[in-house]
């Protein structure tokens, strides 16, 4: 329900000002009715609220939602209505549904209204309706995007949780040598200081121990400040652009070409399949892919593909996605049959991500453990030589 500002009018022919919840501008002159005034004006008061991108689990249950609900043969207006009445949601969701629901009122389309709400629906869901209003086939492919956000969402939590141990293991590592510098180091300094001559290893820990015990919260604030502006310098765009660059040609570079082109690959089907022009499709898929080294690629190949040339051929030469991609949309092509090519190609990519995320997690586990060792043994070597040479050199003068 949407909350308007109001002039009315009331017996005595006095103007009145007020603001009033209501549905719509009958709902308004209703209730002013009942209060005895006659609406003259109203608008409607916009709300400020900070848009910002739905989550794909979000965007999963949204369209499945409204995929059900419009099959079972409910008008869009109500369907809104009814997920923006689900107590499970957010209450930034119910903002955003009723916002929907209210341009919807007004005579707007549902994918418009969710292009003003832009970044909260994604480029994606915003065309894929707009195709399916055109053609009448809302239901099916809301089901269809549902299924895609889903698969998404699941990869993406795939990864997450592959890399939970991996991530246990560094901030354990960390927290020991912390520990190790700040409490147990600074035990031994009383006992070293009496030895003429220390070894270089074990100089170097003291000199580490000092500065943790001395300046630890100089340390805190240090780390929190690269945080802070790594997070700053990562949005500008030269940078970020390295970065992804990297993300490709580095030692993941393999995984992530593969996680790439499976989500290029399904949202390129998608498109496809809802009858939007193949230009189009790629304009809007590049901004789904999540990599602006690739995304930037994209200039040349739509200009090729716009100049009558084979997608496949203009796939070949993007610098981040799999040879596999543009293999399977040559045979798309030859059979034409592109759109199925695209789902069947996709799930043996996500298929093949989620394996290599496994293979990643059992390298990377050993890996660390090793760090660990190596460096909670050079701490007790460090510790330990100077005494054996002060045993020694205790011997050597019996």
């Amino acid at each position: 329900m949407a909350e308007y500002r109001y002039t009315a009018q009331n017996e005595k022919g006095k103007q009145v000002r007020g603001r009033i919840a209501a549905s719509d501008e009958r709902e308004i002159s209703r209730k002013l009715r009942d209060k005895n005034l006659s609406l003259l004006h109203y608008e409607e008061i916009a709300k400020q609220v900070a848009l910002k991108p739905l989550k794909k689990s979000q965007l999963s249950d949204f369209c499945r939602q409204m995929g059900e609900l419009i099959r079972s043969g409910i008008s869009i207006l109500r369907a809104l209505e009814i997920e923006g009445s689900d107590e499970s949601i957010t209450p930034y969701e119910k903002e955003l549904y009723m916002r929907l629901r209210d341009r919807v009122v007004q005579g707007v389309a549902l994918s418009k209204a969710m292009e003003e709400l832009y970044p909260a629906f994604p480029p994606l869901l915003v065309y894929m309706f707009r195709a399916a209003e055109s053609s009448g086939n809302l239901d099916s492919t809301a089901l269809r995007l549902a299924d895609q956000y889903q698969k998404e969402n699941e990869l993406e939590a795939e990864a997450k949780n592959a890399l939970t141990y991996p991530k246990i293991l560094a901030g354990l590592i960390v927290l020991v040598v912390g520990v190790i510098f700040g409490f147990i180091m600074p035990q031994f300094e009383e006992l070293f200081s009496e030895m003429p001559v220390l070894p270089g290893p074990t100089r170097f820990l003291l000199g580490i121990s000092d500065v943790v015990k001395n300046y630890w919260y100089l340390l805190i604030i240090f780390a929190v400040l690269i945080w802070i502006f790594g997070g700053i310098i990562m949005r500008i765009p030269a940078i970020r652009l390295q970065v992804d660059k990297f993300k490709v040609k580095g030692p993941l570079g393999k995984l992530q070409k593969v996680i790439y082109s499976a989500r290029f690959a399904r949202t390129l089907s998608s498109l496809y399949s809802a009858g939007i022009p193949i230009d189009q499709c790629l304009a809007i898929g590049r901004q789904t892919i999540g990599n602006s080294y690739i995304e930037m690629q994209f200039t040349e190949v739509i200009k090729k593909v716009q100049a009558g040339g084979l997608l496949s051929d203009a796939l070949d030469e993007v610098d981040g996605f799999v040879s596999k991609l543009s293999s399977v949309v040559r045979v798309g092509e030859e059979t034409g049959a592109l759109d199925s090519m695209l789902v069947s190609v996709a799930d043996n990519l996500d298929f093949a991500s989620e394996q290599a995320l496994k293979r990643m997690v059992k390298y990377v586990e050993p890996v660390m453990i090793v760090i660990m060792a190596v460096i909670v043994g050079f701490i007790i070597i460090g510790v330990i030589l100077p005494i054996y040479q002060s045993y020694s050199t205790i011997g050597a003068g019996q």
